[in-house]
């Protein structure tokens, strides 16, 4: 790693996690600097984020659109393309640390690249670990790689864990706000908008994680990603609902302790520790106010109204090519409820259906799992009630 600032290039710089990731970077500006950024559709914010932070290398991954973009204002930014120019940029000498923020399978490749050039990898694209994830922890293994996790429940088993050995731990629980549906009826279920799926209650985040979040196929895909990060049976992997989000998940010792990481639903909190780790830095997070009065609660998860959980469970027990298949039908299935095409009950539905009906392979390699990645997305196109 270089002295003084540590470099860090943002894969997905214009959504979310990304947005975030560069608020944390303004709040520790003398600690971190940013060496590249990249982004797909918003190339309006991605000139923006260029202008102000003029990174070496500023990166459109779509190669169309990348031929009518225009850099003003950046004399030393490098503008690439595409797949070849995220991995150019992953692999510049001078990066000390990738945040992959790419929302989907799309972050793969970014991520592999990085592993083999030795970066440390703050993930926040859980969709890598899901569907490569014992081909990735073995590279990450293979190169020495770091892999911290930027998810909010991970990051807080990665600091739980901190406080015994995975010999001694017992299980781990994920927490999962419920989504904005949490109290609805099976009924109530088949007749819920694109509106009502958007409108989370807690997290502010893009529309894919959003509609996850509704599904609860977010947290079927955190129990899969669990199951990799840390090397976990799925008989270790809990889940519970806490409409509050301030208690990110929990870390249950043979001894009957059960340590907890709390704070605000505030992603900047858990992408900070990934940057900072393995110390702690003053930064830009809410921090809750114990003098004020608050409570907490938690509940089991309904499996019946929430197929999606037992879909996690069963992919991660089974790995293979499971998990390629479940987040590529998956990606497509929320694109076609936001286009209209699929009724909300109808995206775990057709999830399970190519699921059951895919050839599995207990041990595919990474271009086979790109290939069933594709598969499964021509498929749910096809797919019919």
């Amino acid at each position: 790693m270089t002295s003084g600032p540590k470099n860090i290039a943002i894969l997905g710089s214009t959504g979310s996690i990304g947005r975030s990731t560069l608020d944390v970077v303004r709040a520790c500006c003398d600690r971190l600097r940013i060496v590249g950024i990249t982004g797909h559709a918003n190339l309006e914010l991605l000139s923006r984020q260029a202008q102000e932070f003029q990174p070496a290398v500023t990166v459109v991954s779509d190669p169309q659109k990348a031929a009518t973009f225009q850099l003003d204002g950046c004399p030393e930014t490098t503008v690439l393309s595409g797949q070849a120019g995220i991995c150019e940029l992953v692999t510049r000498e001078d990066v000390d640390l990738v945040v992959s923020a790419i929302v989907g399978s799309a972050g793969l490749r970014g991520t592999w690249a990085a592993i083999e050039a030795g970066k440390t990898i703050a993930l926040a694209n859980k969709e890598t670990l899901v569907t490569a994830g014992p081909l990735v922890m073995q590279l990450a293994s293979d190169y020495g790689v770091d892999i911290l996790p930027v998810d909010s429940e991970h990051s807080a088993i990665f600091q739980a864990m901190k406080s015994g050995r995975g010999k001694e731990v017992s299980r781990v629980v994920l927490t999962a706000s419920g989504g904005p549906f949490r109290n609805h009826s099976a009924e109530r279920l088949e007749d819920v908008t694109i509106e009502d799926a958007l409108a989370h209650p807690t997290w502010d985040m893009g529309p894919k994680i959003t509609v996850d979040s509704a599904t609860m196929m977010n947290k079927a895909l955190e129990i899969i990603e669990a199951r990799w990060l840390f090397g976990l049976s799925i008989d270790k992997i809990d889940v519970v609902v806490h409409p509050q989000s301030i208690v990110h998940s929990m870390v249950e010792y043979c001894d009957g302790s059960i340590l907890a990481q709390m704070s605000p639903p505030d992603m900047k909190l858990p992408i900070q520790y990934a940057m900072s780790y393995p110390e702690r830095w003053e930064g830009p997070a809410e921090k809750i106010d114990l003098t004020q009065a608050f409570h907490c609660e938690f509940h089991p998860p309904d499996y019946e109204r929430f197929p999606a959980l037992l879909l996690g469970r069963e992919v991660a027990e089974r790995g293979g090519s499971c998990g390629a298949v479940l987040n590529a039908a998956n990606e497509s299935a929320v694109a076609g409820f936001l286009d209209g095409r699929l009724k909300f009950t109808e995206i775990v539905a057709a999830c399970r259906d190519i699921l059951n009906h895919h050839d599995y392979d207990p041990n595919p390699n990474l271009e086979q799992l790109i290939a069933l990645d594709q598969w499964a997305r021509e498929e749910i196109l096809r797919w019919k009630p």
